[in-house]
């Protein structure tokens, strides 16, 4: 969310930040909130002003009595009693435009920043750095289930039975390696000083609304019925929340922290739950990073927390590259955010594997995350990238490491893990 004050100062600015981002229908919001912002600011000095002439009345009166003029007294007790009805009027007013304001600043979109490429959507994300050779054997790669099947690691079949479309039981060495690579995950962040977390895996809405747009929100989220909790589509919003409405120490800064949960997203929208195999599914595992810092370092931590994908993926010896993401493929909260793909043999192409956002202060000025310095208190930056996202990752590895015959070999990284076998199948 921007702030009112950039907003009113910078209309246009922030009217040519939305057509960068393809969103023209939301221009007219803009005007909205200014109109609004002027009418509660106007609101707001009637009610100080109000309250100012109470309390230099109030004094008065008691002069007055203390004199003995008793008419004059009642005169100005009548004149209270009128500022007081109207006051009540004004400061009942006062809370509807705060909500309304709010409401309409959620819609608008960050500001992105200058070297993020203009774009209507992903097909227009530019390719930065590829990382390591792509191979493609001379054999043909089989798809990831059929991988996956013939080491009796995936059963869907019985996950529908149970559960319905888009959710799986992955067993045996497939569970195995899958949990071996969340474990080296943990440890690989760990080692660059994160400090390791399990987070809470239901939300309220008001943590939600701090971390997300609502279209965001009602193509992921699944809501408990009858309580204001949702599960976790990804563990930064717990990671994020933890800091709501705390001040917190600018010694301590930057925090910096790695979140393992499942994650649960309903998958709403063109791409559909896959039917056979397991890249677009309700439930998956991640390894995440989260990172609040001051407003001068969010850019350097942006380029670290990708770079510890790209580095976590090359030690598995699965070759990445990562992509800018367009103005157009931009969630309304981020700043700048670029995707780390990995080479896919079989299909010859790069798929996701990895995203890496940093979201100015609008998550913290929504959740009310702020620090206080020698320069005063001020909102901190927040940043989020996915270390391992399960099983897209699996699918990576898997396609990466295996074999002819259908065996998977175990890169070295991994066999700390999976009780030193290099190989499984």
């Amino acid at each position: 969310m921007l702030d009112i004050k950039f907003l009113r100062e910078n209309p246009d600015v922030v009217k040519e930040n939305i057509k960068k981002k393809f969103q023209d229908e939301k221009l007219p919001l803009v005007d909205e909130v200014i109109a609004l912002d002027a009418e509660s600011r106007k609101v707001k000095q009637e009610a100080d002003d109000l309250r100012a002439n109470k309390n230099k009345i109030s004094k008065e009166i008691g002069g007055l009595m203390a004199q003995g003029k008793k008419e004059e007294a009642e005169a100005k007790k009548a004149e209270v009693a009128a500022q007081s009805k109207r006051l009540a009027e004004l400061e009942a007013k006062e809370p509807e435009f705060q909500e309304k304001i709010t409401n309409i600043m959620m819609k608008i979109p960050n500001i992105i920043d200058p070297s993020v490429p203009i774009g209507k959507d992903d097909s227009e994300n530019k390719e930065i750095t590829r990382y390591g050779e792509p191979r493609v054997p001379d054999f043909e790669v089989p798809y990831h289930a059929d991988i996956l099947e013939r080491i009796n690691g995936l059963d869907k079949d019985s996950a529908g039975r149970t559960s319905g479309n888009g959710f799986y039981y992955l067993m045996g060495d497939a569970a195995r390696i899958h949990s071996a690579m969340i474990s080296y995950a943990r440890d690989f962040m760990i080692n660059k000083g994160f400090t390791y977390c399990i987070p809470p895996f239901m939300i309220r809405s008001s943590v939600v609304n701090g971390v997300m747009s609502f279209a965001e929100m009602e193509a992921m989220m699944y809501k408990i019925e009858g309580e204001d909790l949702f599960l976790i589509g990804t563990s930064e919003h717990s990671m994020i929340g933890k800091f709501k409405g705390q001040i917190v120490n600018e010694a301590s800064l930057p925090i910096t922290m790695t979140s393992y949960s499942p994650c649960f997203r309903k998958e709403v929208g063109s791409h559909g739950i896959e039917e056979r195999g397991v890249y677009r599914v309700h439930q998956f595992e991640k390894q995440e990073m989260v990172v609040l810092c001051k407003p001068e370092e969010s850019m350097d931590w942006y380029n670290k927390m990708w770079s510890y994908t790209v580095e976590f993926f090359r030690s598995l010896d699965i070759p990445v590259r990562t992509l800018e993401c367009c103005s157009g493929d931009l969630a309304d909260l981020k700043v700048k955010s670029c995707d780390v793909e990995a080479w896919s043999p079989r299909q010859k192409k790069y798929f996701e594997v990895g995203s890496c956002s940093t979201l100015g202060d609008a998550q913290a000025r929504r959740l009310g995350i702020r620090t206080k310095g020698e320069k005063g208190t001020y909102f901190v930056h927040t940043l989020n990238n996915t270390v391992l996202a399960t099983p897209r990752g699996l699918i990576a590895f898997l396609e990466n490491n295996v074999n002819e015959d259908g065996t998977v070999n175990i890169p070295e990284a991994l066999r700390p893990y999976m009780g030193g076998v290099d190989k499984i199948g």
